[in-house]
């Protein structure tokens, strides 16, 4: 343990892939005296006991950020206001209340006006994750090298925000600032629509087996079964980030929905020089975010088979 750990007190509200991955990278790199979970289920507490990653389990909301100075919302964005309003009357002044959300002007939207004097609001989005979910999915490696977005609300305090920026960079994110709508945005084609379009061609694709006779999964192609990675995620987790950003999915999906138009007419058409050079244009959008190091040339998408 850090002899000056960035926080005395860390309350974890959802002990999930994240919450379960900021715990283990916490106490991995000494970044907190003392790591609270919540969660409502015992299962859920359960679990997390027997894999040991935090100093104290609550099914009690007011008992875990009792004398904590970062609070961490890390359960679906639906439920952030209704826990935000259960909690406040038990946050020390100063705290910070954050989140790892991936949509931010609900995050202000719904928790703001819940947040007491004193106590600072910073959302924040790691965009770090797999498929995979619940306190067994969580491993201390999950923001190394990974991009987390931090979008405090106008007339936030300095010293707060980069107080909460020098932590997730202890945690080994590479942190950028923004304003909440212009994040939702850039992840609504980042993240969010991509999901969408997985969901759906997954339940086309299950549709289909019937007239099929099984074999849409029986010789599923790599790019069918990355379709199906991602429709793993939590579904929880997903309605919520469609419901809370569905103006900036809206406007994502209808700008894709003309392209695949004009992609569906150069079928028709036979005309092979418009497809060739946007299959050469996606190429290269590819070979950037691996230049970027946001992903590897390495066989399987550079996933590692043993966190799946």
């Amino acid at each position: 343990m850090s002899a000056d750990p960035h926080f005395q007190k860390v309350a974890l509200i959802g002990i999930g892939l994240i919450g379960s991955s900021m715990a283990h990278a916490m106490r991995r790199k000494g970044l907190a005296a003392h790591i609270a979970g919540y969660a409502r289920r015992t299962e859920t507490l359960e679990k997390a006991e027997a894999i040991g990653f935090a100093d104290s389990l609550h099914d009690n909301l007011a008992t875990c950020v009792r004398d904590a100075d970062l609070v961490v919302l890390a359960t679906p964005v639906g439920t952030f206001g209704t826990l935000t309003q259960e909690m406040a009357p038990h946050l020390s002044k100063g705290a910070i209340i954050s989140d790892v959300g991936s949509v931010k002007s609900a995050v202000v939207r719904d928790v703001g006006p819940h947040v007491p004097e004193g106590v600072h609001l910073i959302p924040a989005h790691p965009i770090a994750g797999t498929e995979q979910s619940g306190p067994e999915a969580g491993f201390a490696e999950l923001f190394e090298g990974r991009w987390c977005i931090l979008t405090p609300p106008p007339g936030a305090d300095a010293a707060a925000v980069g107080k909460l920026r020098a932590f997730w960079e202890a945690l080994g994110s590479n942190v950028d600032v923004m304003e909440p709508r212009h994040h939702d945005l850039v992840l609504a084609i980042t993240s969010h629509v991509p999901h969408l379009i997985a969901y759906n061609i997954v339940g086309t694709a299950d549709d289909l087996e019937t007239v099929t006779q099984g074999e849409v999964i029986k010789y599923s192609a790599g790019g069918f079964r990355d379709f199906t990675r991602i429709a793993a995620s939590d579904p929880t987790m997903w309605r919520d980030v469609f419901l809370n950003n569905r103006e900036a999915v809206l406007e994502i999906l209808q700008r894709f929905n003309e392209d695949l138009s004009a992609l569906q007419r150069a079928i028709r058409w036979g005309d092979g020089d418009m497809l060739f050079n946007l299959f050469t244009r996606t190429r290269a959008i590819r070979r950037s975010i691996i230049d970027a190091g946001q992903d590897s040339a390495a066989p399987n998408f550079g996933r590692n088979p043993k966190k799946k």
